[in-house]
């Protein structure tokens, strides 16, 4: 699996290399580029994160969320409501922000209960 082509900076190879140890313990969840060369985990074919990286802006994180949990990380500088699919709760972060990475593997693991079954999201608990 070489996803490491579509995003190219060492900060941005340094966290998906972080998430995918997060993902991989989700049941069920993997790892796929979309059409847009986006990094996807998914699972049951929802995605509950997406890593991408532009010119401007660098490595971006993005994270599904519940619209109270967004509407918190809002209120922090470094969060953004992601383009697009913001208005589904998602929320994102650039890569060269400063990050809480135990903030960050929760809110994956929020993120994958939303997008998983119930079976899936129980076997968590």
């Amino acid at each position: 699996m070489n996803h490491e082509i579509q995003i190219k900076s060492s900060a941005g190879l340094a966290l998906l290399k972080q998430i995918r140890k997060v993902c991989e313990r989700l049941p069920e969840s993997y790892e796929k580029i979309d059409g847009f060369g986006h990094t996807m985990f998914q699972v049951n074919e929802k995605s509950f994160v997406r890593m991408g990286e532009g010119e401007e802006d660098g490595a971006v994180l993005a994270i599904k969320a519940t619209p109270f949990t967004q509407e918190s990380l809002l209120q922090q500088p470094y969060y953004f409501k992601t383009p697009y699919v913001g208005k589904h709760g998602w929320v994102s972060i650039r890569v060269n922000d400063p990050l809480n990475l135990v903030e960050i593997e929760a809110l994956i693991v929020e993120g994958y209960r939303l997008a998983a079954p119930k079976r899936l999201a129980k076997l968590l608990d």
